[in-house]
């Protein structure tokens, strides 16, 4: 799915520095208006290098940008069959726009994630993610409820990654938050302290009086950072989701995903210290606990 989002940003751009409609270039491509669309949108649909070299000629490309084009052809090809990946086999418990999602989640080299309201998908319990879906959908079948959760458990696998680094900054409320009752938010507070040791793992909490106000502006949001494409060695832009700014939405212009990296450093300043963090962590179990 990245490579074709990749391939489709770099052909857009040259078709309109060459002034070319979508149209003329489907013409070129000798592929439907609609497949081309699909192609530039990141959608699956057909990609051969004798239409990406047409285009490229077309678009006057420089013997760099062919290059590029060429490999995130071959990458995209690479990839047929497993696109989606793992949580294909999940389809029908997966909603359509969750799977960019956990594309995202598990290609990122390093996910940065602001939490208002719930702890981050990749440290819950099965038990806290349980009471949040019976709340949501109190009518869902036990089977599909339990789908649900195998897919959140198989989503944290990644934290077991060597070359990957979650970082999660949780406002203080959220471990206060009565989930499930008692013993399941105590038992979901156990985990989050074990979770935090993970060499893969930082938690940070931002305490009720921290004094910036930005993360209550913003709400919660995630960003991911990408690593390079495989063949093309193409430098990917870093992807944000929001749950604020711009409604609940994938976020890919640079000026918009700089918004919320900023946001992250100055969450980052205002946060507590991960061993502070994890004393508030333990104060808030006791709570429960009693």
């Amino acid at each position: 799915m990245l490579p074709r989002r990749a391939l489709g940003r770099q052909l857009r751009k040259m078709r309109l520095r060459e002034g070319i409609t979508q149209a003329g270039a489907a013409r070129v491509a000798e592929v439907s208006p609609q497949s081309y669309g699909r192609l530039e949108d990141g959608l699956k649909t057909k990609v051969t290098d004798l239409a990406m070299n047409a285009l490229c000629n077309a678009f006057s490309s420089t013997d760099e940008e062919r290059r590029i084009i060429l490999d995130l052809a071959s990458d995209i090809r690479q990839s047929q069959g497993s696109d989606g990946g793992w949580w294909q086999s999940y389809a029908e418990a997966v909603p359509k726009t969750f799977n960019h999602f956990i594309g995202l989640e598990e290609s990122a080299t390093h996910i940065s994630s602001w939490e208002v309201a719930l702890l981050p998908g990749l440290l819950q319990t099965r038990e806290y993610r349980r009471a949040l879906i019976w709340a949501e959908y109190p009518d869902m079948p036990t089977e599909k409820v339990e789908l649900s959760l195998d897919i959140v458990m198989r989503r944290q696998e990644v934290l077991m990654k060597n070359d990957f680094h979650f970082e999660a900054m949780i406002a203080e409320p959220v471990l206060h938050a009565p989930i499930g009752g008692p013993a399941v938010s105590a038992d979901q507070l156990s985990h989050l302290l074990a979770a935090s040791r993970l060499p893969s793992v930082t938690m940070r909490i931002v305490k009720r009086d921290a004094g910036d106000l930005l993360g209550l502006i913003t709400g919660s949001f995630v960003v991911f950072d990408l690593p390079p494409l495989p063949s093309s060695r193409m430098r990917q832009s870093s992807v944000a989701y929001a749950e604020g700014y711009f409604g609940r939405v994938y976020i890919e212009r640079e000026s918009e995903v700089a918004m919320y990296t900023r946001a992250v450093e100055r969450l980052r300043r205002v946060a507590c210290s991960p061993e502070e963090s994890r004393e508030l962590v333990l104060e808030a179990r006791k709570e429960w606990e009693q």
